[in-house]
């Protein structure tokens, strides 16, 4: 991870606190889904079916039938989602 990497994810992880409802200094370490969900644009069902496929790599915990995910991994969740386009590169 270069260093802009790690500021870009820095600053997503603030991104994500404030957009949740707290402070961005001193966010929470992990956060509930529905929560998590609400910081992705997705619907918690939607978590669910990624967590139980494995469609994309985002790491959770769960204890028990408790499931949290760290405010970091969906940072650098986002930080790997992140495009500048779609198309194909022409030289």
């Amino acid at each position: 991870m270069t260093t802009t990497d790690a500021a870009d994810i820095v600053a997503l992880k603030s991104e994500i606190a404030a957009q949740l409802g707290f402070d961005p200094k001193n966010p929470p370490a992990t956060v509930a889904d529905k929560l998590a969900a609400e910081a992705l644009g997705v619907k918690a069902t939607t978590l669910a079916v990624w967590r139980s496929t494995g469609r994309y790599n985002l790491p959770f915990l769960k204890v028990g039938r408790l499931v949290k995910y760290r405010i970091s991994d969906l940072a650098e969740f986002l930080a790997r989602r992140t495009a500048n386009h779609t198309g194909e590169v022409r030289a």
